[in-house]
């Protein structure tokens, strides 16, 4: 079975980046024949900047090699080392409808935010498209805002395999998960760059204990039980703690006798127990770049000799040799 995905650069890390999506993404090496790009043209819909751009995709790199991506199992890579993605998303684009792409929430979603009404961003779901199939991936974990991109990736795996035979693309399958631990931020909202209430993965000690400290509480005395409904304290400690960990903070809030700045440290050792393992092979990444470019350029060269065997498959059913 071979399994793809692909995170986009857009700047630094955060713990509901890793819980959300990094962390079950590494798990997937263990399942199958593993494929993970860093989906650079995607995020020029959004990024002009391209000193940013390229620090961000190094950024990325580093950030999944130590969160437990393993070389030796799957394939990593850059998507803008692999030329014939966008040849099949124009051959994908002769066959797609102007209305399947105009009933895509996402691009409506962006452009009202503010990003330019432009063809990339409009056309986005066609190359996620040959992300995919240009690899006869089997399975493709997405979140629910993905979800409908992928069954745009099945429409038109469909209609090509109608037009020039069943077997000429690979029809994937998604994998909605729907477990995700839902991450709060600082405000309580889903913590989002676009709320500035984020918890970086990789962040300096000092400057991350004062977020943690910054989380808002109520006036509740030290000695009064405090309370445990929708509280972030709870909901972040959840993700890093043991169970036994969890339950003695869970009635420690209800007993009363402490002060949420104990429970805020709490929160914070644990956070900096959890990443200790990734922030030091992070660290050993981060001072050999060179090691990180020859890991992408040997994935590369792998996904490349993948890609080829499926663009020259769908080149001869298509009479364009």
């Amino acid at each position: 079975m071979r399994i793809l995905t692909g995170l986009q650069p857009s700047g630094k890390l955060h713990i509901g980046n890793y819980f959300g999506a990094m962390q079950g993404a590494v798990r997937l090496q263990e399942e199958g024949d593993a494929f993970y790009f860093i989906a650079n043209y995607h995020a020029m819909t959004s990024t002009s900047d391209p000193g940013a751009l390229k620090e961000n995709v190094t950024e990325l790199a580093i950030d999944f090699l130590a969160c437990g991506l393993d070389p030796d199992k799957a394939t990593f890579y850059r998507q803008s080392d692999i030329p014939e993605v966008n040849e099949l998303a124009w051959i994908l684009s002769t066959v797609c409808p102007m209305g399947l792409l105009e009933r895509c929430h996402s691009y409506k979603d962006k452009v009202a935010k503010g990003l330019s009404a432009n063809h990339a961003l409009f056309a986005y779901p066609v190359l996620m498209a040959a992300d995919i199939l240009l690899y006869d991936a089997n399975l493709v974990p997405v979140g629910e805002d993905q979800k409908q991109h992928l069954e745009v990736t099945r429409d038109l795996c469909g209609k090509i395999n109608d037009l020039y035979g069943a077997d000429t693309l690979v029809m994937p399958d998604a994998r909605i998960n729907e477990q995700v631990a839902k991450v709060p931020g600082l405000d309580g909202q889903k913590m989002s760059k676009s709320y500035n209430n984020t918890i970086p993965i990789f962040g300096a000690q000092k400057k991350t204990r004062k977020l943690f400290m910054s989380i808002k509480t109520d006036s509740t005395p030290v000695e009064e039980p405090k309370s445990t409904e929708d509280s972030v304290i709870l909901d972040l400690y959840r993700l890093f703690a043991s169970d036994s960990d969890y339950q003695q903070m869970l009635t420690d809030f209800q007993a009363g006798g402490f002060g949420y700045g104990d429970f805020k440290q709490r929160l914070f050792d644990a956070y900096w127990e959890h990443f200790a393992p990734m922030r030091e092979k992070r660290e050993t990444y981060a001072a050999d770049p060179a090691q990180v470019e020859e890991i992408l350029r040997s994935g590369a060269d792998r996904a490349r000799e993948e890609a080829d065997k499926v663009l020259q498959r769908v080149r001869k059913a298509a009479g364009i040799r």
